[in-house]
């Protein structure tokens, strides 16, 4: 057996010896890869065999099938869309397959529900569900250090045995993230709100590309990309997703919807149109806002929400000095960017890149430290960078 918190060959020990993946999409490739990563031994099932081989070959475990025999695993993690999770439970716990069970579906009070309901051992399950993921879906998509730093909820009810939270809390930091004890219910509104809703807006937002002409395409910048990129998740996975939470996220549309409709017709008022009988139009004139208040509130609205979002560490959002660089699209460009920056001791708090359609350059901004600018700046054009 592993020998709990202690250390050996610079690695944490783990509290976990056997962890079965059901599901080897993006997070459960990840899960099983960042397990290995400590030495746990960590078996694959997926109805897709294809999924199974190549999570498998990734690295991320062996296959294993329902007909093996043999000791129960420490932890069964079950990773799949959030109406099947129940399901599989039962059927896992009436093989003995595991000793603990957690899955890592984004809403938990449904899984809950239904796994009392069909009478599965609710003492040996904790809800789970790490707060990561990508645009992209599948085992190719996943990575070790996903989960790095990332929030994990896990829900855990008052017939929840203290052994399967501490099975779980292993894992947890196993993966590297910070759990978060919640209730599930509260998990599912809060999720509606950080993950749900946004990426149904996203999708509101992309859709009207969907036949936007070419010119207004050939304009896209940046603020488009940032907007819509959760957009391109699978939709039959989030179709999952938001069955499962429906109430909750349709709470959230619906205020969204209103804020949107109310920006629309005050935009509409100050362009002149919709104008109640009586009231002179204003003939779509710059210097005419009359809707245009009510427009401001709203952008000062989301400049407040979006300063409320935490900061990669936790807490209250860090004010960082961006520092823009033209790059190359040739290879090493970023890593010889990224070695000047360590040259002058300086660190990059965050990165983004934004392509120029059309040239083979881009720019890369840079988040450093306020204090930290102009000796990156300095640094930079020393080595011949190029800074707007």
């Amino acid at each position: 057996m592993a020998l709990h918190g202690h250390l050996r060959s610079g690695k944490p020990v783990s509290p976990l010896d056997s962890v079965l993946v059901v599901g080897t999409g993006l997070i459960g490739t990840s899960v099983a890869l960042a397990l290995r990563e400590h030495d746990v031994e960590v078996r694959l099932a997926d109805l897709d065999p294809g999924a199974v081989r190549l999570a498998s070959e990734l690295g991320a475990g062996l296959p294993w099938s329902a007909q093996e025999g043999g000791p129960a695993f420490d932890l069964a993690v079950i990773a799949v869309p959030p109406q099947y999770v129940a399901a599989e439970l039962l059927a896992l716990q009436e093989r003995g397959v595991a000793r603990h069970y957690t899955d890592v579906a984004s809403v938990k009070a449904l899984p809950l529900a239904q796994a009392e309901s069909l009478g599965c051992d609710v003492a040996s399950f904790v809800a789970g569900h790490p707060l990561a993921g990508r645009e992209r879906s599948g085992p190719a998509a996943a990575r070790a250090d996903l989960f790095l730093g990332r929030p994990w909820a896990y829900c855990p009810t008052p017939e929840t045995s203290p052994a399967a939270v501490e099975t779980l809390l292993g894992l947890i930091k196993l993966c590297g993230a910070e759990a978060v004890r919640v209730g599930a219910e509260e998990h599912d509104r809060a999720v509606a709100v950080v993950s749900h809703a946004p990426h149904v807006t996203a999708a509101a937002v992309a859709a009207r590309l969907a036949e936007a002409p070419e010119t207004a395409l050939g304009l896209a910048g940046q603020g488009v990309r940032d907007v819509t990129r959760i957009a391109a998740g699978d939709p039959a996975l989030w179709t999952g997703i938001l069955s499962g939470n429906a109430l909750p996220v349709a709470k959230v549309l619906e205020a969204v919807a209103a804020d949107i409709a109310a920006a629309a017709a005050a935009l509409r008022r100050t362009a002149g149109h919709d104008v109640p009988d009586g009231e002179p139009a204003s003939g779509g004139r710059a210097d005419d806002l009359a809707g245009m208040p009510w427009v401001t509130a709203l952008l000062e609205r989301g400049v407040t929400g979006t300063g409320r979002i935490p900061g990669k560490h936790g807490g209250p959002a860090s004010v960082y000095a961006n520092v823009q660089v033209i790059v190359g699209d040739r290879p090493g460009e970023l890593a010889r960017l990224f070695q000047v920056a360590k040259e002058a001791g300086v660190n990059i708090e965050d990165v983004r890149l934004e392509h120029t359609p059309g040239l083979p350059l881009g720019a890369a901004e840079l988040s450093v430290q306020p204090q930290a600018a102009d000796t990156l700046i300095g640094a930079l054009r020393a080595h011949g960078w190029h800074i707007p």
